[in-house]
């Protein structure tokens, strides 16, 4: 059985921190700027950064989809609204991180594959990491060899990234958009929204648009497997 999954994360409200974290952030900026015009740049870059890192993020929403079922749920944040409604086949439930977490660990115990796109770099040592903040043990070790040969057996991670740029032989990796308008698939990004914007659309409150952008993430990460699974998996 094959799980496809995704997650999107949002960072901590930088003016927020306390000061000694402010200042262990800006540190290396304050020494590579020549300027105080090339700090301001460098420093908003950061500030739009924190959500890349389980040190100064969190979790708003995992997308998990069954390839072989093509149904699937995704786990959003929604504070004003813990609801529950389905789209293309899709669950929405809104919850908390920690039960976020929870529901996508319990999950994966009924797979032996699992399918993203840069989850080794990414989204599988986020969950991770925000999993331990939590006190949740996981399930699966996604993260036991890069090379699927080498992995364990229960636990095979495809990363379609790895995959696709050969392990990194290709020199220009590409994104899930560029890879998508390569291979002819309907790309996330069409409608309009992209990572960068999910922390915005948080402040905004408009959690339910983050779920659905990430139903778009799973379903170009399916369609994007089904291509390297038939024409170049050996």
């Amino acid at each position: 059985m094959k799980l496809i999954f995704d997650i999107e994360t949002i960072g901590e409200d930088f003016d927020k921190l306390d000061e000694t974290t402010q200042d262990s952030l800006t540190r290396w900026i304050k020494k590579e700027s020549e300027s105080e015009e090339e700090y301001k740049i460098a420093l908003e870059e950061m500030k739009d950064g924190l959500g890349f890192s389980p040190l100064t993020g969190e979790v708003v929403a995992i997308g998990v989809l069954d390839v072989e079922k093509n149904k699937g749920a995704v786990y959003y944040q929604n504070p004003d609204n813990p609801s529950e409604v389905t789209e293309e086949g899709i669950k929405l439930q809104a919850m908390s991180e920690k039960e976020m977490l929870e529901r996508f660990w319990q999950g994966v115990e009924h797979y032996e594959e699992f399918v993203s796109f840069n989850g080794r770099a990414f989204d599988v040592p986020f969950l991770m990491v925000r999993s331990a903040v939590h006190g949740i043990r996981p399930s699966k070790d996604l993260m036991s060899n890069r090379y699927l040969s080498l992995q364990k057996y229960g636990a095979k991670h495809i990363d379609l990234l790895d995959q696709l740029t050969f392990y990194g032989a290709v020199r220009k990796k590409g994104n899930l958009h560029l890879w998508s308008r390569a291979f002819g698939i309907k790309s996330p990004k069409e409608e309009g929204v992209t990572g960068e914007d999910v922390g915005k659309l948080f402040q905004e409150k408009k959690f339910l648009k983050i779920a659905q952008y990430n139903i778009g993430d799973l379903r170009a990460t399916k369609t994007l497997f089904e291509y390297w699974d038939e024409y170049l998996r050996f």
